[in-house]
C-alpha cells in the first residue's frame, strides 16, 4: 500500500518533499503553506499546485487547516522552525498523533523546545515521530547514533551551520572582512536578508540541543524523566562568528590552524562557539558544507560529512525518515 503523506510548508524544504515523493513510491495527498492548500484523496497534481503558488493564486481552494484533516499516513512538519513555545509546529504534531498518525519532523523547533512534550504525545499515540532533517540536512546523524545506540554516544560535534561555515571559510581563503564575505554571501542566496539566526550561533545551538536530547533520553526510562533532564534552547552556551576578525583568521593561518562554528553535544549540556581547528583537519570543512563526528564507546570518532542543507538535501532525509516508519 502507497503511503500517503500531508505536507505542511511549502518553501524550499516542503516543496521538494512534495515535488520527489513519487520518486521514493509515496503519494502527497494534501499540501499547505501558511495561506493556501490543495487536498486531493487520489494524489494531489503537485507540479500544478506549485505553479499556481508560483503564480500567485495560491496551492489550491482549500485551507491549510484542511491538510490535518486530510486521510494521511504520515504528516511532514516544514514549516518554519519557531522558537519558545514552538507553535504552531507543535500543536501539528499533536493534532497528527492525537489522529494516531505518524510525524516525520523538518521543523527543529518541536524537537529542539519541546522534546518531552512530544515524547508524551508519542507515547500515548499509535503514530511515530522522526526527524532526521532536523538536525544536518542530508547528513544521517541520527540514524547514525540510533544504529550505534544512543547509549553509547559520549559526544557529537561539528560544523552545522552551512552559512556561518561559507563565511569563515571565505574570509579565511581570501582575506575578506566578515561585513564584505556576509554581503556576498546574501547576493549568492547562501544567507538570509537577516541572517542572524545562522551567524549568532542559534542555528546550530538548535540542532545540538536536538542532539543532546537524544543522547539523554537514552539513560531516561519514563517521559517524566526525561521531562526533568531535557535541554532548550535557553540551556545551550552559545556565541556567534560576528566579532571573529580577519586578523585572528591571519594569526590562526600561521599557526596551521583556521577558525570554524563548531557546535557540541554531550549529556552534560550544549555548547556552540568559534573554535580552533587545524587548518587540514577533519572539522575544517569549507564553504557551505557541514560535518559531524559522533565519538562512541568501541567504535571511536566517526565523521560524515555532506550537504547541511538545501531543499532537496533536506527532504532526502526527509524522505528516508517515512521509509523508516513502522
Amino acid at each position: 500500500m502507497t503511503t500517503r503523506l500531508a505536507v505542511l510548508g511549502a518553501g524550499a524544504v516542503g516543496r521538494s518533499v512534495a515535488q520527489l515523493a513519487g520518486e521514493y513510491g509515496y503519494a502527497v495527498v494534501a499540501l499547505a503553506d501558511s495561506s493556501s492548500a490543495v487536498v486531493d484523496p487520489d494524489g494531489v497534481d503537485v507540479a500544478g499546485a506549485l505553479a499556481g503558488k508560483d503564480d500567485g493564486a495560491g496551492l489550491g481552494d482549500a485551507d491549510p487547516a484542511d491538510v490535518l484533516a486530510a486521510d494521511y499516513d504520515a504528516l511532514v512538519e516544514a514549516t518554519p522552525t519557531t522558537l519558545g513555545d514552538a507553535e504552531p509546529g507543535f500543536s501539528h504534531v499533536r493534532t497528527a498523533l492525537e489522529r494516531d498518525r505518524d510525524v516525520v519532523l523538518a521543523n527543529k523547533g518541536p524537537v529542539a523546545e519541546r522534546f518531552a512534550d512530544v515524547r508524551a504525545l508519542e507515547a500515548d499515540s499509535h503514530g511515530e515521530v522522526l526527524f532526521e532533517a532536523t538536525v544536518a540536512g542530508a547528513i544521517p546523524a541520527l540514524a547514525t547514533i540510533d544504529d550505534l545506540g544512543p547509549e553509547r554516544v559520549t559526544a557529537v560535534r561539528g560544523v552545522l551551520n552551512g552559512t556561518a561555515n561559507f563565511v569563515l571559510s571565505r574570509m579565511a581563503a581570501e582575506g575578506l572582512d566578515y561585513d564584505h564575505v556576509l554581503a556576498e554571501a546574501q547576493d549568492l542566496g547562501v544567507a538570509e536578508a537577516d541572517p542572524s539566526f545562522d551567524v549568532e550561533g542559534t542555528d546550530a545551538a538548535l540542532k545540538c540541543v536536538i542532539l543532546a536530547n537524544v543522547l539523554r533520553e537514552a539513560g531516561c526510562e519514563t517521559v517524566a524523566e526525561l521531562r526533568d533532564r531535557e535541554l532548550a534552547l535557553a540551556d545551550a552556551d552559545v556565541e556567534g562568528i560576528r566579532n571573529v576578525t580577519g586578523s585572528a583568521l591571519e594569526l590562526a593561518i600561521n599557526d596551521g590552524r583556521t577558525v570554524r562554528l563548531i557546535g557540541e553535544a554531550t549529556r552534560e549540556g550544549v555548547r556552540v562557539g568559534p573554535r580552533l581547528v587545524p587548518q587540514n583537519g577533519t572539522l575544517a570543512v569549507s564553504g557551505t558544507r557541514n560535518i559531524v563526528k559522533i565519538d562512541a564507546d568501541y567504535s571511536g570518532d566517526l565523521a560524515i560529512s555532506g550537504a547541511g542543507a538545501g531543499g532537496e538535501e533536506t527532504a532526502s532525509a526527509v524522505l528516508s525518515d517515512v521509509g523508516r516508519l513502522g
